[in-house]
């Protein structure tokens, strides 16, 4: 069958109000959790994309009753930790689910086999193989990739020190930890975003920090997870894309609701503020131990910037939209620290620099990074077809480009949308944006 294409278009200012879909990030966290626990967990406004469904179907193979009450509102009842599934788990597309996934099945007495698509299958997996294997886990996986078999068992905790600053490698060594021998502490060279930590905490983990080399770090000791009601925030990397429009797009004016503000996950609205977006947090809250606010975005004259490498990790997934916005911006955005980039679903800093080149931006490659040359609003040609090798991210970044440059820009396969934000097209267009499939 072939790829959904879609085209996008200058239609005039963006206005209205929304609320985005579920926080990916927490959606994995509270199944995956969920299932982990004794009792039964209540989740409201989970993500009902295609990654989280892959990991509602894992929990279920590895002994969980998971089952969907109502848009967004799921239960899990979990037998207090895994069991031996009877296939393979196929995580799709999510990375995240597929290293949380085995972090926490590897302290259990099962042998399980686990895959995804070929996107997924490209993506390293020995960040979680070498500290689970530290811990006592063992791995059939030649490649270090996907598929791979983890045999796991009775596991001893560990004081890991991750070359990378990871959520994913950080979670799986977390969850692991939930049922190892004694206390097992992570140590990264940056903080990662602390979703896990926040949660294990509702969950009545033991789960606290502890100084290591200056700094403060999580450490989990074993204990039992008790089922909770979970409600999940908007989802701060997919409101990116429609603040990043009403940015770009003259005379926008959006109002995003009940999005998450955890600072960990703030790293793209900081720098746009450097850049001087019109972005006002209001009613900013704290029901369920990670903040939520709603944002007022203006369209805004904005200048370039180069983002610390530092704040790397608090907006990784960010990076995309952040280039896309930074052509409309009056001079040099430089973005450096994101080697991360080059092992997502693509490598996002090449297709990034490719297609901004083909819009007529001025654009190139930093091993760790890239740069755009911005000429402010009103300067971008568009008029392109974009590669986005199957990469959600890609393929929204510059959907949104299209709303605000001279000619339509067309992105070749936007199917893979689905994964993070479901009904991106409707929720845009709602909003005013002319983006329609051909």
């Amino acid at each position: 069958m072939a790829a959904m294409r879609l085209k996008a278009r200058f239609a005039g200012p963006l206005q209205g109000t929304a609320r985005p879909p579920g926080d990916k990030s927490i959606s994995h966290r509270a199944l995956i959790m969920g299932a982990l626990a004794e009792g039964r967990t209540r989740i409201e406004s989970l993500l009902e994309g295609d990654d989280v469904h892959h990991t509602a179907k894992a929990v279920r193979l590895l002994g969980a009753k998971v089952e969907r009450m109502d848009d967004g509102i799921w239960v899990v009842d979990g037998a207090g930790g895994f069991s031996q599934p009877t296939e393979t788990i196929d995580c799709g597309n999510s990375g995240t689910g597929a290293r949380l996934l085995i972090g926490a099945a590897a302290s259990y007495k099962l042998s399980a086999r686990f895959d995804g698509d070929q996107s997924l299958r490209k993506r390293p997996m020995n960040r979680v193989i070498a500290p689970l294997s530290q811990m006592g886990a063992r791995f059939d996986s030649p490649q270090n990739k996907l598929p791979l078999i983890v045999h796991g068992g009775a596991l001893k905790g560990i004081t890991y020190r991750s070359p990378v600053s990871s959520a994913q490698v950080k979670s799986a060594v977390l969850l692991a930890g939930l049922h190892a021998e004694g206390e097992t502490v992570l140590v990264e060279p940056e903080r990662s975003r602390d979703h896990t930590e926040r949660m294990l905490k509702v969950f009545g983990a033991n789960i606290d920090q502890v100084e290591v080399d200056g700094s403060l770090h999580p450490r989990v000791r074993p204990g039992a997870l008790k089922g909770v009601d979970i409600y999940v925030p908007g989802d701060p990397s997919s409101a990116a894309f429609p603040v990043a429009a009403a940015l770009i797009v003259g005379k926008s004016e959006v109002r995003v609701e009940d999005m998450l503000v955890n600072p960990l996950r703030l790293g793209f609205f900081e720098t746009l503020l450097e850049m001087g977006a019109n972005i006002v947090y209001e009613e900013t809250r704290d029901p369920i131990g990670e903040p939520i606010a709603n944002l007022v975005v203006k369209a805004s004259k904005l200048r370039g910037a180069s983002p610390p490498a530092k704040r790397a990790p608090a907006m990784i997934d960010e990076f995309p939209i952040l280039a896309a916005v930074a052509a409309f911006a009056d001079g040099e955005t430089r973005i450096t620290g994101a080697a991360e980039l080059r092992v997502k679903e693509s490598d996002r800093i090449t297709l990034m620099v490719e297609g901004l080149r083909a819009c007529g931006v001025e654009a190139e490659e930093l091993p760790d990074g890239l740069v755009v040359n911005g000429r402010g609003p009103k300067s971008v040609r568009g008029g392109a077809e974009i590669r986005t090798h199957g990469d959600h991210r890609i393929a929204m970044s510059f959907l949104i480009l299209g709303l605000a440059s001279k000619e339509p820009v067309t992105v070749d396969d936007a199917d893979m949308i689905a994964t993070s934000f479901p009904g991106f097209e409707p929720f845009m267009q709602n909003l005013g944006a002319d983006i329609v499939a051909l």
